[in-house]
């Protein structure tokens, strides 16, 4: 008798990619823009966020999803900022998926925000398979990671439509080569759109928030509810 062959990642996916499907349509009824952001641990994902909130707060209403193995550390502050804020804990689980998201905007709310933040757990491999629901997959790679990374973990890369490339205050003391990984990173994915940042001194922050505010208000408007 043959050996019966079950792909489960495939099954996993297709029931995902359904629970994702109607998120998305609640997200579009209740004009909330989403952005997937993922990275790896240390990269400054929750620093990004705070940054983000500080900029786009008061022209718009913010809710933050935050993933994490364990703890509630990132959104003690996050919370401190009166943003309201709802923890995921996977409890091992290295990506976020669209389960989860569906319960957590239950916790959260989505009516009335203008923008959802979903940060994901630390991870450059699985995030990016888990379709949530998002607007955009948003990525951060911080300069000591190494402008190798989008050789070694390309469905990262290709995956998501921005990339801030963070602690650009450190590339003098790093081999970081800034023009080879744009160009590598071009080369897999031409869309993309690049920011050079940095989470601690605020640099090219504003051209960040501009284009994601720019993003929010076309999103309303092709929806039919302008801001």
């Amino acid at each position: 008798m043959a050996v019966k062959t079950i792909n489960v990642n495939k099954d996993i996916l297709g029931v995902n990619e359904a629970l994702a499907l109607n998120l998305k349509k609640a997200f579009e009824i209740n004009n909330t823009f989403v952005i997937n952001l993922m990275a790896a641990p240390g990269a400054g994902k929750t620093s990004t966020i705070l940054r983000l909130i500080e900029s786009l707060s008061a022209d718009f209403k913010i809710g933050v999803i935050e993933g994490d193995i364990a703890s509630d550390v990132d959104s003690r502050k996050i919370q401190e900022r009166d943003v309201e804020v709802v923890q995921i804990n996977t409890d091992g689980a290295c990506h976020l998926d669209a389960n989860m998201i569906t319960a957590a905007c239950s916790g959260l709310g989505i009516e009335g925000k203008d923008l959802v933040i979903i940060e994901n757990v630390g991870n450059l491999v699985c995030p990016a398979e888990f379709n949530l629901g998002e607007n955009i997959k948003m990525m951060i790679l911080s300069v000591p990671e190494g402008h190798d990374k989008p050789l070694k973990y390309p469905l990262m890369f290709t995956e998501s439509q921005a990339l801030l490339i963070n602690k650009v205050d450190l590339t003098p003391y790093t081999d970081f080569n800034m023009e080879e990984f744009q160009k590598t990173v071009r080369a897999m994915n031409p869309g993309i759109k690049m920011f050079p940042v940095s989470a601690k001194t605020g640099a090219g922050f504003g051209e960040l928030t501009e284009w994601i505010a720019q993003q929010i208000r076309t999103a309303k408007k092709i929806s039919g509810s302008s801001k």
